[in-house]
């Protein structure tokens, strides 16, 4: 080991120590998942050393298992005030990379008698460091962009902190260098200081939000910040938002100090920090040209096969080929009155599944598919329609063409090399056919008892279940005849059809089903909705093909519809509390319907028998 590392860490060396892990634990209360780690060099013990989100996968997989020996390769120190200022135990070392050169059931046993660290009065001053034995402070260089900096021979009426003066400070602030000061992790920030410098790339910068209530009227934006620790998420108010939205850019790197730290407002907040940034006039922030240690963007992207698992209303990345794109679609919001646009886009990847990307405004209007490019999205909520999941871009999300990132590289070579070429499972439809989701095996009576459905989000389950009664009236309805549209439209008796939410007008429909009928199981019967994929496979009829039938033979059309009565099916079930004004019930819909497969049903029957009566079957 390298004896004595730990205090020449603390004390600004650059080096590459070799250390030990004598114990690792998950940090409680965090939000966010982080890992603290008692680290000795064999000579003194340091028990606020901090594992980097990035190299998290590090203590699942076990390889930071006691007594293990590593090289700590690159890292940063942080100073978080105390009570003494000047103890050792808030001096914490970030671990941005490190090697494990001996795992630690190898070891088996703690080198040397280490003992915790004393901290030399004046390493409690310090505002912070970083190292790595590659040299990761260079040596201090003059900014020719910011010019010379001013000094603090003011008279003592405009001086900083004076009352009435807010703007004189902010002015000063202005003429501050921050070129020289010590990095701290975005990792590291905390409410409890006061002062510290963040060196991060602007990953993503909302518009200019405008607000009116009865307190008075403002605006606001927002913009989010990356290091090789982590991010974080950035507010600006009414004066700062006309001092520093032109000036910061998406991709340049800045230096940033002096904001109000406060922990994150998960509503508005989907980026994996526990706080976040708040501008205020005594923040100073300046562009950086040395960014090429500096991220970009990090992704942790979903397989979208996976998406089918994942709550309604989760934030997600996702990567993908884009295989086909819709039309723009423009129509009046019934809530806000606004114009809006939108476009829906077509995304596969190599889990062999496909998903519908709703793009809104500008990124809906300048969409080009022409060449199949790789998107990539970071913060696509996820929505659900008819059991089909879906993936939509809000304020705060990221979405980047042909990015230049490994991802992006692997997947784009997947495809052109016919990688998609056999994927059938598309986990929008609304049938949700295909998409592995996986459900258990409950009767209505159990579901009941189980109050399913009664929660904040919607509950799947399965049962063999036979159709009692399908109504014919209503069973199905004109919708409009946009592909990415299944909206009721309004007959204008001249011939044509409007659909409000396209606020476009039709010469003509299309049918879609929505076909309502009681299934019962042996404890007990529900109505059910099937819609339209759904809907077909049972009748064995097209939506078009039934709602012409009923509209010119409905004799015939209701036998069709009557056909259908004691067929029995393995039905996948959605259930949800629906509000209706002041009536609230439980609404089911039909997710799948296929035929019994009597082989494994026997086989789930037999298991059930087994586990009531403790006999297992030969």
């Amino acid at each position: 080991l390298s004896r004595g590392a730990i205090r020449r860490l603390i004390d600004g060396a650059q080096e590459q120590p070799v250390l030990q892990i004598l114990g690792a634990k998950l940090i409680p209360n965090s939000e966010n998942e982080r890992y603290r780690l008692l680290i000795s060099d064999g000579l003194n013990l340091h028990s606020y050393a901090m594992l980097t989100s990035q190299l998290n996968y590090m203590f699942k997989e076990g390889s930071l298992a006691d007594f293990s020996i590593f090289r700590l390769k690159r890292f940063n120190t942080s100073n978080i005030p105390t009570k003494p200022e000047n103890s050792i135990g808030r001096r914490v070392i970030v671990l941005l990379d490190i090697e494990i050169l001996t795992p630690g059931g190898q070891v088996g046993v703690k080198i040397g008698n280490p003992v915790a660290l004393e901290q030399k009065p004046e390493a409690a001053n310090m505002n912070g460091g970083s190292g790595s034995g590659a040299g990761a402070a260079k040596p201090p260089t003059a900014n020719p962009y910011l010019g010379k900096t001013t000094t603090n021979n003011f008279p003592a009426s405009t001086a900083p902190g004076t009352p009435g003066n807010q703007r004189n400070k902010a002015n000063l602030n202005d003429s501050i260098s921050l070129e020289n000061s010590v990095i701290n992790p975005i990792c590291s920030l905390t409410p409890y200081q006061n002062k510290w410098v963040i060196k991060a790339r602007v990953t993503h910068k909302a518009t200019v939000r405008t607000w009116k209530n009865d307190k008075g009227e403002g605006k606001l934006f927002s913009f989010e910040l990356v290091d090789q620790s982590g991010e974080i998420r950035a507010t600006a108010f009414r004066d700062q938002v006309d001092k520093f939205y032109d000036m910061l850019e998406v991709d340049k790197v800045y230096l940033v100090s002096k904001c109000s730290l406060k922990p994150a407002d998960k509503r508005f907040n989907n980026t994996k920090n526990e706080y976040e940034l708040t501008l205020n006039n005594e923040t100073i922030i300046q562009e950086c040209f040395d960014d090429m240690e500096v991220p970009t963007t990090m992704f942790n992207f979903v397989p979208i096969s996976q998406i089918t698992n994942m709550e309604p209303n989760s934030l997600i990345d996702v990567v993908g080929v884009c295989t086909s794109s819709g039309e723009v679609v423009k129509f009046t919001s019934r809530a806000s009155g606004r114009d809006l646009q939108k476009r829906e886009v077509t995304l596969v990847d190599t889990s062999k599944a496909s998903v519908n990307l709703t793009l809104w405004g500008n990124d809906a209007e300048n969409f080009d598919c022409t060449y199949q490019p790789v998107v990539a999205i970071k913060g696509a909520r996820i929505t659900e329609f008819g059991g089909g999941k879906s993936i939509s871009l809000i304020g705060s999300s990221i979405m980047k063409m042909n990015p230049d990132i490994p991802e992006g590289h692997k997947i784009r070579g997947w495809f052109d090399n016919g990688g998609a070429e056999d994927i059938d499972t598309n986990i929008s439809t609304r049938t949700g056919t295909g998409t592995g989701m996986k459900t258990d095996w409950v009767t209505f009576h159990e579901a009941k008892m189980k109050n399913l459905g009664m929660g904040d989000n919607a509950d799947y389950f399965q049962t063999k279940g036979i159709v009692h009664l399908v109504r014919s009236n209503n069973c199905v309805y004109k919708s409009c005849p946009q592909a990415s549209c299944n909206k009721k439209v309004v007959d204008q008796d001249d011939g044509t059809y409007r659909c409000e939410k396209c606020g476009t007008s039709y010469p003509n429909f299309k049918y879609r089903y929505l076909l309502s009928m009681s299934i019962g199981d042996w404890t007990s019967n529900r109505w059910v909705t099937c819609f339209d994929e759904v809907a077909e496979q049972i009748i064995g009829k097209s939506a078009q093909e039934m709602g012409e039938l009923l509209s010119t033979t409905p004799d015939e059309g209701e036998a069709a519809l009557h056909d259908i009565h004691f067929s029995t099916y393995i039905f996948k079930l959605r259930i949800k509390m629906e509000h209706f004004g002041d009536n609230s019930r439980n609404k089911i819909s039909v997710v799948t319907a296929t035929p019994v497969n009597y082989n494994e049903y026997n086989e789930y029957l037999i298991k059930n028998l087994s586990n009531l009566t403790g006999i297992t079957a030969n």
